[in-house]
């Protein structure tokens, strides 16, 4: 893992401005990452998104869901999305933003106002949908970001914004790569 500096609530709320700049009916998907296994991540260019698998190559399905009453994985939460200017910000350093744990990376507002559950985007070939389930900054990514970070994200605004992010299905199989548009159906 690499090391990096925790910043402050402070220095995060600068980022602020940054953030509420965020594209709402198209962005960039900027990374794809993969988790092999717990604790391990391969950031790729280019992927499969998939109705039963989620991305490919991802442990989603064989990790389980401790909230599913068989521990099998959940599948309104087999993508969870962030917005790369909120991930820029808190990793402080472009080789740690693969660190907080989501698949897909992408320039764009991500709150509930401008994507509700229910929502369908495409990228690449591929069409997801946006789930209810909230996503919250958990134990690792207080670890890895800091206390500042997780309440930054979680918190308030932060909240409101889904700054930690937000949990999608795939709706549509295929291709994605780093540089595709996600738009907004």
């Amino acid at each position: 893992m690499t090391t990096g500096r925790q910043l402050s609530t402070e220095e995060l709320e600068q980022g602020l401005e940054i953030i509420l700049q965020s594209p709402k009916d198209e962005g960039v998907l900027e990374l794809i990452v993969r988790r092999p296994d717990v604790d391990q991540r391969e950031s790729i260019i280019e992927g499969h998104l998939d109705a039963s698998e989620g991305l490919v190559g991802d442990n989603w399905g064989s990790r389980g869901n401790r909230h599913m009453p068989d521990g099998s994985a959940d599948p309104d939460r087999q993508l969870t999305i962030m917005n790369v200017r909120v991930v820029s910000l808190v990793a402080d350093d472009p080789g740690r933003r693969d660190l907080a744990g989501d698949q897909l990376y992408i320039d764009m507002d991500l709150s509930s106002e401008n994507l509700p559950p229910g929502t369908r985007l495409a990228i690449g070939e591929a069409v997801i949908e946006v789930t209810e389930l909230p996503h919250t900054g958990c134990r690792k990514f207080t670890d890895r970001f800091g206390s500042d970070a997780t309440v930054f994200v979680n918190v308030g605004m932060g909240k409101t914004l889904n700054l930690r992010g937000i949990n999608a299905k795939v709706i549509q199989s295929g291709a994605i790569k780093v540089g595709d548009v996600a738009r907004k159906l």
